[in-house]
């Protein structure tokens, strides 16, 4: 019994990057959750407004226009997701260090406060 496999003498072919003719991503989910989820500045809507364009226009055949709405649709779609982001997270380092802030100056207020006067009260005795 043979069990060795034949031998073949062609290399496999090489990976080729996507060529030109290759349909644009349209972006459509990613417009779609920053539309129902993190829809910053109406940035959201934007992108899905581009993202449905850059889709009509793949389906149509019109691939240069199609590259053109998928770009705009990924940019606003970026900047949504960046500022849905950046947004909460500066909002919350803006609340600690307004709590550090607000301790701080409530424990010189106490210090303040509790001071005693020393010295000799002539009026009590």
């Amino acid at each position: 019994m043979d069990t060795s496999y034949p031998r073949e003498d062609a290399w496999p072919p090489k990976r080729r990057p996507p060529s030109a003719a290759s349909p644009p991503r349209d972006h459509l989910i990613w417009a779609i959750f920053n539309t129902l989820y993190m829809n910053f500045c109406c940035l959201g809507f934007v992108a899905l407004a581009f993202a449905v364009k850059a889709r009509d226009r793949k389906v149509s055949g019109d691939v240069e226009a199609a590259r053109h709405f998928s770009s705009k649709a990924r940019c606003y779609n970026a900047l949504a997701t960046a500022g849905s982001v950046v947004l909460p997270l500066l909002l919350i380092a803006l609340v600690v260090t307004g709590v550090i802030h607000l301790s701080k100056l409530a424990q010189e207020s106490v210090g303040f406060f509790t001071y005693q006067f020393s010295g000799s009260d002539d009026e009590d005795q």
